[in-house]
């Protein structure tokens, strides 16, 4: 059985920064569902052909193509002391799609992170200068927060449900964030 972690915030809001900290710190697989996407997109996959014009225009990829694709990647072995999923569950159906499968993957925890919308459109905003992702342009940006607060914010409530949140403040320094963070686990 491998136990998962999920990290929940709005785009910029540092998840996959502090995702890869607590993850080297605390020995597990860091999985961000974006990355995965991204190197098939790269590797020019099938997958990654569908996903591009989505992801480009700030959309999410069909639910089934991500699930079958975190399923498979929670198979490998470096998942097996447990995992922080960076990026999923993004919607209801994501999440009970996660329940049907908790026999073998039960998620242990949800980390929310909390920042204000403009914080986050200059963080990503700056993040796109510096990386040249294409994804990250201002029209982009407003649409992928607009699509979190109306897919990704429920779980909060659904999670909050199963009393496995812990929310943290990720306005601020990394380090102290982080520090937040560790304590939780």
């Amino acid at each position: 059985m491998t136990d998962l972690v999920v990290f929940l915030g709005p785009p910029g809001a540092g998840k996959g920064t502090q995702a890869l900290r607590i993850a080297s710190e605390f020995n597990l697989a860091h999985i961000s569902t974006g990355d995965m996407l991204r190197e098939h997109v790269k590797e020019l996959t099938d997958l990654g052909k569908a996903a591009k014009s989505l992801l480009d225009e700030g959309k999410l990829v069909p639910d089934d193509l991500v699930i079958q694709m975190l399923i498979e990647r929670l198979s490998y072995e470096d998942c097996l002391g447990g995992s922080i999923l960076d990026g999923f569950p993004r919607t209801l159906p994501q999440a009970e799609s996660l329940e049907r499968i908790s026999n073998k993957f039960p998620v242990r925890k949800v980390v929310v992170f909390e920042a204000d919308k403009d914080e986050l459109i200059k963080r990503i905003l700056l993040r796109g200068e510096v990386s040249g992702r294409s994804d990250d342009t201002e029209d982009s940006i407003r649409v992928r927060l607009e699509v979190y607060q109306k897919d990704t914010e429920p779980l909060i409530n659904f999670y909050e449900d199963k009393g496995i949140v812990s929310k943290i403040n990720a306005v601020g320094d990394i380090d102290e964030i982080y520090k937040l963070i560790s304590k939780e686990f």
